[in-house]
């Protein structure tokens, strides 16, 4: 399987199981090892590679272990410190990996409770652990953006000074994610003035407080809405009436082709109708899998990225006219002309079943 593939399996796997998984040995065993191996890419009975009860005197502390090292070329890479599924991570847990930091060549500590993985550098002072995470993974909900970062510090492309380079970047927005999530969740007493100052000519007094808390916390449900459903919103609202699928002859195909030349220029239209079609799809599948491929005759959307599995295909390159291609369960293509991209949308049910097809 492919990185993202790895990463959406063992996701699945914890939140199925999580709510079975009551001890930190049963985190470990059910998730962390997992990680190391599967994501990761190390091998977990290796003990060049992972260490498990690391210990390394710490001053007058004897005999204390972190429950994993991870090991390249000899030296200690990373450090892991595990607790319960269900329990929440807090600064305190991290005391042994705090203390072992300083004494051990690693640049990253992991603090985990097997479904959010919490990653520590040294931005603040050289050899001493950060307060605060700069990357906070979690598999029960993950945030995509992180898994190129991810992804430099697994066996097959381990990249150190990439990911510290791009740890402070990566710390501040993911601390203002979080915030922007808690906000938009409970908001406090300034986030409520911040906006109803801006609405609001009144004194911010108790009662105006009291009465613009539940006001903020919709409104910024209803934007969050309104970004997600404004393209499929666009669509659903257009008068325009749906054209009828035009058969395709191979003379017309062996035209397009024609004007094609010979070169394959990817351009920015086909990029954003795979962005829709991608969109789409993510309701029966993770959109990790769904991949694209750029040919002489059309834009192929695959499954998997797989040629046995297509999806649809974009043909945009004929001067005259654009099409968009389903597909049916015998894999037969129609095409589907098309005014706009927005008009995509309009195929969704026949995108969403091209995939279940290949989930049955």
């Amino acid at each position: 399987m492919e990185f993202e593939e790895r990463v959406s399996a063992l996701s699945s796997k914890v939140q199925k199981q999580r709510e079975m998984t009551q001890t930190e040995e049963a985190a470990k065993n059910a998730f962390v090892m997992p990680f190391i191996a599967t994501v990761l890419g190390y091998d977990v009975f290796d003990p060049r590679e992972v260490v498990p009860e690391f210990t390394a005197d710490v001053g007058v502390k004897k005999g204390e272990k972190v429950d994993y090292a991870i090991m390249l070329d000899s030296e200690v890479q990373m450090l892991i410190e595990c607790k319960k599924a269900n329990g929440e991570l807090k600064v305190e847990h991290a005391s042994q990996l705090y203390r072992y930091f300083s004494v051990t060549n690693a640049r990253i500590a992991v603090l985990t409770n097997g479904v959010e993985y919490q990653f520590y550098t040294d931005l603040d002072a050289p050899n001493r652990m950060d307060s605060k995470p700069f990357m906070v993974l979690d598999l029960g909900d993950v945030d995509e953006s992180l898994l190129p970062e991810l992804r430099k510090l697994t066996k097959a492309s381990f990249n150190l000074n990439s990911v510290v380079d791009a740890a402070e970047k990566l710390k501040y927005i993911g601390a203002i994610k979080r915030t922007l999530a808690e906000q938009f969740q409970e908001p406090d007493a300034e986030w409520v003035k911040f906006f109803a100052s801006r609405v609001y000519d009144k004194a911010f007094t108790r009662r105006a407080r009291e009465q613009f808390t539940p006001l903020v916390e919709e409104a910024t449900a209803a934007f969050l809405d309104d970004q997600v459903n404004i393209r499929l919103k666009k669509a659903l609202e257009s008068t325009r009436p749906q054209p009828e699928a035009e058969p395709v002859t191979s003379e017309e195909a062996a035209e397009e082709d024609l004007e094609r030349g010979t070169g394959i220029e990817t351009t920015l239209e086909e990029l954003e109708g795979y962005q829709v079609v991608k969109a789409i799809a993510c309701s029966e599948v993770k959109p990790q899998r769904i991949a694209h491929r750029d040919s002489k005759s059309y834009f192929a959307i695959l499954l998997d990225d797989n040629n046995r599995r297509p999806i649809a295909r974009l043909h945009f390159n004929a001067r005259s006219k654009k099409y968009l291609g389903t597909f049916d369960a015998d894999k037969n293509e129609t095409r589907h002309p098309l005014e706009s991209i927005d008009e995509i949308y309009l195929h969704a049910d026949k995108i969403r079943e091209a995939v279940r097809h290949y989930l049955a």
